[in-house]
Protein backbone atom coordinates (compact mmCIF):
# COMPACT_ATOMS: atom_id res chain seq x y z
CA UNK A 1 0.00 0.00 0.00
CA UNK A 2 1.63 3.26 -0.95
CA UNK A 3 2.13 6.23 1.26
CA UNK A 4 -0.47 9.03 1.94
CA UNK A 5 -0.43 12.47 2.26
CA UNK A 6 -3.29 14.59 3.07
CA UNK A 7 -3.61 17.83 3.07
CA UNK A 8 -6.10 19.93 5.25
CA UNK A 9 -7.54 23.70 4.95
CA UNK A 10 -10.88 25.19 5.82
CA UNK A 11 -13.80 24.48 3.01
CA UNK A 12 -11.19 22.26 0.73
CA UNK A 13 -12.16 24.91 -1.93
CA UNK A 14 -8.66 26.50 -2.24
CA UNK A 15 -5.51 25.71 -0.40
CA UNK A 16 -5.75 21.67 -0.14
CA UNK A 17 -6.67 21.14 -3.43
CA UNK A 18 -4.18 23.20 -4.77
CA UNK A 19 -1.76 21.89 -2.25
CA UNK A 20 -2.87 18.03 -3.51
CA UNK A 21 -2.67 18.81 -7.34
CA UNK A 22 0.85 20.21 -6.98
CA UNK A 23 2.04 17.35 -4.72
CA UNK A 24 1.05 15.06 -7.51
CA UNK A 25 3.41 16.94 -9.60
CA UNK A 26 5.95 17.34 -7.36
CA UNK A 27 5.84 13.62 -5.57
CA UNK A 28 5.07 11.70 -9.08
CA UNK A 29 8.11 9.51 -9.13
CA UNK A 30 7.73 8.37 -5.64
CA UNK A 31 4.74 5.69 -3.98
CA UNK A 32 3.10 8.72 -2.59
CA UNK A 33 -0.25 9.20 -2.90
CA UNK A 34 -1.60 12.56 -2.20
CA UNK A 35 -5.69 13.75 -0.75
CA UNK A 36 -7.19 16.77 0.71
CA UNK A 37 -10.62 17.28 2.61
CA UNK A 38 -11.76 20.44 4.55
CA UNK A 39 -12.42 21.30 7.75
CA UNK A 40 -15.59 23.05 7.56
CA UNK A 41 -16.40 21.30 3.83
CA UNK A 42 -19.49 20.56 2.38
CA UNK A 43 -19.40 17.42 0.32
CA UNK A 44 -19.10 17.95 -3.74
CA UNK A 45 -18.46 21.17 -4.07
CA UNK A 46 -16.47 21.95 -7.37
CA UNK A 47 -12.89 23.44 -6.63
CA UNK A 48 -12.91 27.45 -6.67
CA UNK A 49 -12.55 28.32 -10.03
CA UNK A 50 -8.91 30.33 -9.41
CA UNK A 51 -7.61 27.19 -7.94
CA UNK A 52 -8.60 25.37 -10.79
CA UNK A 53 -7.00 27.76 -13.05
CA UNK A 54 -3.48 27.22 -11.17
CA UNK A 55 -3.68 23.16 -10.84
CA UNK A 56 -4.75 23.21 -14.43
CA UNK A 57 -2.14 25.62 -15.24
CA UNK A 58 0.35 22.76 -13.11
CA UNK A 59 -0.47 20.07 -16.03
CA UNK A 60 -3.13 18.59 -13.70
CA UNK A 61 -6.77 17.61 -14.55
CA UNK A 62 -8.73 18.52 -12.03
CA UNK A 63 -12.28 18.55 -13.41
CA UNK A 64 -13.66 15.59 -11.32
CA UNK A 65 -12.51 17.10 -8.17
CA UNK A 66 -15.19 17.28 -5.52
CA UNK A 67 -14.53 18.51 -2.23
CA UNK A 68 -14.86 16.80 1.01
CA UNK A 69 -15.28 17.02 4.80
CA UNK A 70 -12.32 15.86 6.86
CA UNK A 71 -13.53 12.62 8.42
CA UNK A 72 -11.13 11.06 11.33
CA UNK A 73 -10.26 8.04 8.89
CA UNK A 74 -8.42 9.94 6.42
CA UNK A 75 -6.09 11.34 9.22
CA UNK A 76 -5.70 7.77 10.60
CA UNK A 77 -5.26 6.38 7.28
CA UNK A 78 -2.71 9.19 6.07
CA UNK A 79 0.97 8.51 6.66
CA UNK A 80 1.88 12.30 6.65
CA UNK A 81 -0.89 14.90 7.54
CA UNK A 82 -0.34 18.54 6.15
CA UNK A 83 -2.61 21.26 7.60
CA UNK A 84 -2.88 25.16 6.05
CA UNK A 85 -3.19 26.70 9.07
CA UNK A 86 -2.25 25.76 13.39
CA UNK A 87 -5.72 26.20 13.95
CA UNK A 88 -6.40 23.56 11.41
CA UNK A 89 -3.79 21.55 12.95
CA UNK A 90 -5.29 21.19 16.45
CA UNK A 91 -8.90 20.16 14.28
CA UNK A 92 -7.31 17.29 12.94
CA UNK A 93 -5.11 16.06 16.17
CA UNK A 94 -8.28 16.39 18.03
CA UNK A 95 -10.41 14.31 15.76
CA UNK A 96 -7.13 11.65 15.55
CA UNK A 97 -4.92 11.82 18.47
CA UNK A 98 -2.97 9.32 17.04
CA UNK A 99 -2.19 11.58 13.96
CA UNK A 100 -0.51 13.66 16.58
CA UNK A 101 3.12 13.09 15.40
CA UNK A 102 2.66 13.16 11.71
CA UNK A 103 0.43 16.29 11.25
CA UNK A 104 1.95 19.69 11.08
CA UNK A 105 1.54 22.75 9.14
CA UNK A 106 2.51 23.09 5.81
CA UNK A 107 4.99 25.99 6.16
CA UNK A 108 6.15 24.29 9.19
CA UNK A 109 6.94 21.39 7.83
CA UNK A 110 8.48 22.53 4.91
CA UNK A 111 10.62 24.74 6.88
CA UNK A 112 11.32 21.63 9.19
CA UNK A 113 12.21 19.63 5.95
CA UNK A 114 14.55 22.51 4.81
CA UNK A 115 16.85 21.74 7.99
CA UNK A 116 16.08 18.59 8.24
CA UNK A 117 19.54 15.77 7.61
CA UNK A 118 18.82 13.34 5.02
CA UNK A 119 18.94 9.65 6.23
CA UNK A 120 22.73 8.49 5.96
CA UNK A 121 21.37 5.16 4.15
CA UNK A 122 17.82 4.56 1.17
CA UNK A 123 15.30 3.90 3.55
CA UNK A 124 12.69 1.24 2.56
CA UNK A 125 10.25 3.83 3.21
CA UNK A 126 11.51 7.26 2.16
CA UNK A 127 8.00 9.30 3.14
CA UNK A 128 8.38 7.91 6.85
CA UNK A 129 11.98 8.83 6.87
CA UNK A 130 11.64 12.02 5.62
CA UNK A 131 8.58 12.70 8.71
CA UNK A 132 11.46 11.07 11.37
CA UNK A 133 14.37 13.38 9.58
CA UNK A 134 11.15 16.37 10.05
CA UNK A 135 11.10 15.16 13.79
CA UNK A 136 14.49 15.42 14.92
CA UNK A 137 14.95 19.00 13.42
CA UNK A 138 11.78 19.78 14.90
CA UNK A 139 13.53 18.84 18.60
CA UNK A 140 16.75 21.09 17.47
CA UNK A 141 15.39 24.19 16.12
CA UNK A 142 13.64 27.34 17.37
CA UNK A 143 10.13 27.70 16.81
CA UNK A 144 8.68 30.31 14.56
CA UNK A 145 6.84 32.95 15.19
CA UNK A 146 3.21 31.66 15.55
CA UNK A 147 1.80 33.16 11.77
CA UNK A 148 4.82 31.86 10.29
CA UNK A 149 3.48 28.64 10.17
CA UNK A 150 -0.24 29.79 8.47
CA UNK A 151 -0.85 29.72 4.87
CA UNK A 152 -2.75 32.84 4.15
CA UNK A 153 -6.40 31.81 2.13
CA UNK A 154 -6.71 33.73 -1.00
CA UNK A 155 -10.90 32.79 -0.84
CA UNK A 156 -11.66 36.33 -1.96
CA UNK A 157 -8.73 37.37 -3.64
CA UNK A 158 -7.37 37.99 -7.28
CA UNK A 159 -6.35 35.25 -9.67
CA UNK A 160 -2.91 36.85 -8.65
CA UNK A 161 -3.08 35.95 -5.03
CA UNK A 162 -4.23 32.73 -5.50
CA UNK A 163 -1.24 32.11 -7.66
CA UNK A 164 0.94 33.75 -4.55
CA UNK A 165 -0.61 31.13 -2.67
CA UNK A 166 0.21 28.40 -4.91
CA UNK A 167 3.82 29.66 -5.73
CA UNK A 168 4.10 29.32 -1.27
CA UNK A 169 2.68 26.11 -1.49
CA UNK A 170 5.28 25.07 -3.86
CA UNK A 171 7.72 26.37 -1.47
CA UNK A 172 6.70 24.46 1.18
CA UNK A 173 6.52 20.84 -0.46
CA UNK A 174 10.07 21.55 -2.44
CA UNK A 175 11.93 20.65 0.95
CA UNK A 176 9.77 17.57 1.47
CA UNK A 177 10.12 16.06 -2.44
CA UNK A 178 13.95 16.47 -1.82
CA UNK A 179 13.73 15.11 1.55
CA UNK A 180 12.00 11.86 0.21
CA UNK A 181 14.36 11.36 -3.10
CA UNK A 182 17.48 11.89 -0.54
CA UNK A 183 15.57 8.89 1.69
CA UNK A 184 14.76 6.91 -1.27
Amino acid sequence: MADRVLFVCHANLCRSPMAEHLARRLLADGQVTVASAGTDAIDGLSMHPYALEVATDSGADPSGFRTRGLRPEYLIDATLVLTATRRQRSICTALAPSALHRTFTLRQFGRLAAAAEPPAEPADDPLRAAIAAVAQARGRLQPAAPDADDLRDPIGGTSADFRRCAEEIERSLRPLAALIGAAG
